[in-house]
């Protein structure tokens, strides 16, 4: 991976470049930043920047052999940890060592891909995510031998906060006291979810959205797309390069978010005159809930963007709505005067908790409907 592949975040590279040269390279370090900015295109360039002793921001001119298992991300000396489930091939006990194969593929498809991307390409989207003391345990192995080229060792954990506990308190007996010349780069989306006792022993790098002008750079040169093409997506991408590219890919077909947005606030709407509606919010609860959790959560997450889209058109803040309905006889023009400021806090704090208790393992039907009653009320709050 080089550098100069990975849009923007130039502040960072100099820094890790500058640091790695110097040989002032802190053992634990946290890379925080919002999907599809590239934290872990990062920290794998940085990663065989210190391992190939390389030079520049070029990432080339050390070791040639070590550069070319960086191509296949096989060097011996590089470790992943990532959230990973059971499936029909790993029933019991899984852990990321048996899912190499499909990492490096995943990676290699698409470094800025989510943790959603990760879970279909496994093809176990219905499930969460998790890393468990069985990844710990390996970690603990893997660290404690000799590197195979005399360097660094360098443990990479992909979205550390879906670490559980059990395994965060054997990852932090290792931040303590590493083992010499060893290196972690820890990657997360959300810092907070991450045990204060981790955070604390690491270096914490944070990442910033992606500017639009280099996610449309990006989209012209690898895929072609015209000037206006270009600007468009990026602009629907709000500094996320993943996101950019389903849209170019036009992959949202799977799960058709709008189209379930739009029959969820119509039949709350409506369920205020029409007591029959009520029987539409339930059998959407049902459709919803056999999404599977991180499914739901995605779409949940999906409807704040939507509400809060919709909020901005109705304050008239209209170079901040990015949003383009496709869903027939369905507009922001007449769906955001229902948005206002005497609901919207209401609203996001109903999803807000609605993830929070599915990510808990609650039963979806009922906190999906109880959501939906929730809404026929708020909705209509002017």
């Amino acid at each position: 991976m080089q550098f100069s592949d990975i849009l923007g975040q130039d502040y960072i590279k100099n820094h890790l470049v500058k640091s790695a040269l110097s040989g002032r390279i802190p053992h634990a370090q946290l890379f925080v930043g919002p999907e599809g900015c590239g934290t872990l295109a990062m920290a794998i360039a940085y990663a065989q920047f210190v391992l190939c002793t390389n030079q520049g921001q070029e990432n080339n001119g050390g070791n040639e052999s070590c550069n070319l298992k960086f191509q296949s991300l096989s060097h011996p000396d590089l470790h992943f940890v990532y959230p990973n489930v059971a499936n029909d091939d790993v029933k019991t006990k899984p852990k990321s060592a048996d899912f190499i194969v499909d990492w490096r593929e995943f990676v290699s498809q698409n470094p800025y891909g989510s943790l959603f991307d990760w879970h279909k390409h496994l093809g176990v989207q219905n499930k969460q995510g998790m890393i468990r003391v069985e990844d710990a345990s390996d970690i603990l192995k893997a660290l404690s031998l000799k590197s195979y080229e005399g360097g660094y060792k360098i443990m990479i954990v992909w979205m550390v906060e879906k670490m559980n506990i059990e395994a965060s308190n054997k990852l932090l007996k290792l931040l303590e006291e590493p083992p010499e010349k060893t290196l972690f780069l820890l990657i997360a989306e959300n810092e907070e979810d991450i045990i204060q006792t981790i955070r604390s022993r690491c270096q914490v790098i944070h990442f910033g959205a992606l500017p639009e002008a280099e996610i449309s750079k990006a989209l012209k040169i690898n895929y072609f797309l015209n000037e206006s093409s270009a600007s468009k997506v990026a602009h629907q991408a709000q500094g996320n390069y993943n996101k950019a590219l389903h849209i170019v890919k036009n992959d949202a077909e799977d799960f058709p978010f709008e189209k379930w947005f739009v029959v969820w606030v119509r039949a709350a709407f409506s369920a205020k005159k029409n007591a029959s509606a009520i029987q539409d919010l339930i059998s959407w609860s049902e459709e919803i809930a056999g999404l599977g959790r991180e499914g739901q959560k995605q779409f949940l997450n999906y409807c704040i963007v939507m509400f809060r889209q919709a909020l901005m058109h109705n304050y008239e803040t209209k170079k901040l709505v990015y949003v383009e309905p496709q869903v027939e006889n369905f507009s922001l023009d007449k769906f955001a005067p229902f948005v206002n400021g005497n609901n919207i806090n209401a609203i996001f704090n109903e999803l807000s908790d609605a993830i929070y208790h599915i990510e808990r393992n609650g039963n979806a039907k009922i906190i999906l409907t109880d959501l939906s009653i929730k809404l026929t009320r708020l909705i209509h709050k002017t």
